[in-house]
């Protein structure tokens, strides 16, 4: 049974923390630095690959304790147990969340309702493997009997972000013979732009849309079969040859022209963003093959057995999730900072956006009442040093707190003269100019004139988080992966609310389909809006029609 503990406000630790702030508020990180030259060894953790140097955070021993403390009041350990066994713990939808599931050893017995879903996990698994190594053997052909060389995966949110984002990131590691392609957005563009260089015969869609109802999946999937078909010879029989689905609504992807063997379901209590390692990561195992695939599942199963099992002081995802309830509801901020010095990684970011975003960004409780705390901070980013010339001005020298979380690695797995070594020198330095920043005396010391002296201060004292691992590899890809989420799923248990319903996307999608027939001039032009929606229809009519 799940527990319900007092309002976060009413919390003693809570209580405590409030307090804790005022009294060191004015430390900076100079001052906890030079205090304990221990600090740099002692505030980290490890998990798997996965170091974490936490030490630059404003925080003191003192801080740590009361985190953990409101961890414990918050039934954060009771949480964790009940997502991993299954109960409804998505109350809005009176649904388990159990994407952990997903990466579960084939001999794991995990229940829902009373029955044991691993052997149909291991099913879709299985399936999926013997799919990919017809395709990429060329056992798979089109409907002319060329092999296949082009993937394109069809699908939006979590269905494009996280195969998106895997791609990227494990490209070293794709069969380079393939092409991979990722459609998302409603805009013609991106369905065009995709195409355009692709020869129907050897391209192969995968449409990714739980209940095949999506708009934009299914605008750009019917768009893609318009185009197949339109090509030389192609019949309806070869929407057969190069489509699959993954999805849940066998009628549908049927009526479509997919053939339904070759349909990939997956289940009701795997949330969109914690979809990768599901089927919708058909387009990933096909890119980097089964043996690389699995490794990445073995990455996100470590990282799942250490968070269920590793004391909270020592637990990856927890100190991440409660330095971001610190930074956010205590110093704050209102952003983070994901840097990532791995070209691989650059997609990394916008993942994490719906990752975090999409959970807790959330202004109820579990129980419906409104929280009068923060929630979600914003999450955005760019991989270094792209960010350096860019957007770090802001972090070093504006009026905004903004928590870095940076990433890296010890071995690159692109290999060229000094670069790595000097990609290296500026993720720390960069942390360290952070924390500690350049005084006036400083600044003087250098010989700087006294009336620019003003503009090259730096004022330090900004938190980050270091997580360094020894290379991008696919297991390592699976533990940065669940480290997120379960620092989101942390943060959601500290802040109280529900993070794996989404009902925030609902009214934009709802209302747009009540404009879609108004700009098509499909209904009566008497329009029933506010004066400003009714205005740019009547003028996007106008702009429609313009010569």
């Amino acid at each position: 049974m799940q527990t319900t503990p007092k309002p976060l406000t009413q919390r003693p630790a809570w209580k405590a923390l409030t307090a804790h702030h005022k009294a060191i508020k004015a430390l900076d990180l100079r001052t906890l630095f030079a205090a304990d030259p221990q600090r740099g060894t002692r505030l980290s953790a490890e998990a798997g690959g996965i170091f974490l140097d936490y030490s630059k955070n404003r925080i003191t021993d003192d801080t740590l304790t009361l985190l953990l403390a409101l961890a414990e009041e918050s039934a954060l350990p009771a949480r964790i147990a009940a997502m991993f066994a299954g109960e409804k713990i998505n109350l809005t939808e009176d649904r388990a969340a159990l994407h952990v599931a997903l990466r579960a050893p084939a001999n794991a017995a995990i229940f829902v309702d009373g029955k044991n879903v691993v052997p149909a996990i291991q099913a879709v698994l299985d399936k999926m493997v013997a799919f990919s190594e017809r395709i990429r053997s060329g056992a798979w052909t089109g409907y002319t009997g060329r092999r296949i060389r082009n993937i394109v995966n069809i699908g939006i949110g979590g269905s494009d972000l996280g195969p998106v984002m895997a791609y990227e990131a494990l490209k070293h590691y794709s069969d380079r013979s393939l092409t991979c392609r990722f459609i998302s957005n409603v805009d013609g563009t991106d369905f065009l732009e995709a195409v355009h260089d692709l020869n129907p015969a050897e391209t192969l869609f995968i449409v990714a849309s739980k209940t095949f109802t999506t708009q934009e999946t299914m605008t750009n999937a019917a768009s893609a079969r318009d185009w197949l078909l339109s090509s030389p010879r192609a019949t309806p029989r070869a929407v057969a040859k190069h489509f699959v689905a993954v999805s849940t609504n066998q009628e549908l992807v049927t009526a479509f022209g997919i053939d339904p063997a070759n349909m990939f379901g997956f289940w009701d209590w795997v949330g969109g963003r914690y979809s990768l390692t599901s089927a919708i990561g058909l387009s990933t195992m096909l890119a980097i093959g089964a043996t690389h695939y699995r490794a990445m599942l073995a990455g996100f199963q470590e990282m799942d057995a250490h968070f269920r099992s590793a004391p909270l002081a020592r637990n990856l995802p927890v100190l991440l999730g409660l330095l971001t309830v610190w930074n956010t509801n205590f110093l704050g901020a209102e952003t983070v900072a994901v840097l990532p010095y791995d070209q691989y990684l650059k997609r990394f970011p916008a993942y994490l956006q719906q990752l975090a975003m999409e959970s807790n960004g959330k202004r109820v409780t579990r129980a419906g009442r409104s929280v009068s705390y923060q929630t979600s901070p914003v999450y955005w980013g760019e991989p270094g040093t792209n960010g350096q010339h860019s957007f770090y001005q802001l972090i070093h020298q504006g009026t905004r707190l903004i928590p870095c979380d940076f990433i890296a690695f010890g071995q690159a797995l692109s290999q060229l003269g000094p670069h790595h070594d000097i990609l290296m020198a500026n993720v720390l330095a960069q942390a360290q100019a952070l924390a500690f920043g350049k005084t006036p005396a400083e600044v003087r010391s250098a010989g700087t004139p006294a009336a620019l002296v003003a503009h090259r201060v730096f004022p330090g004292n900004s938190p980050s988080n270091l997580l360094l691992a020894r290379a991008l590899t696919p297991a390592v890809l699976g533990q940065l992966v669940a480290l997120y989420e379960h620092s989101v799923f942390t943060q959601s248990v500290i802040w109280d609310v529900n993070c794996f319903d989404q009902w925030g996307v609902e009214l934009g999608k709802a209302l747009a389909q009540q404009i879609l027939p108004e700009l098509q001039n499909k209904i009566a032009s008497k329009l029933k809006h506010d004066s400003s929606t009714n205005n740019l229809i009547r003028r996007y009519r106008k702009l429609k029609a313009a010569p």
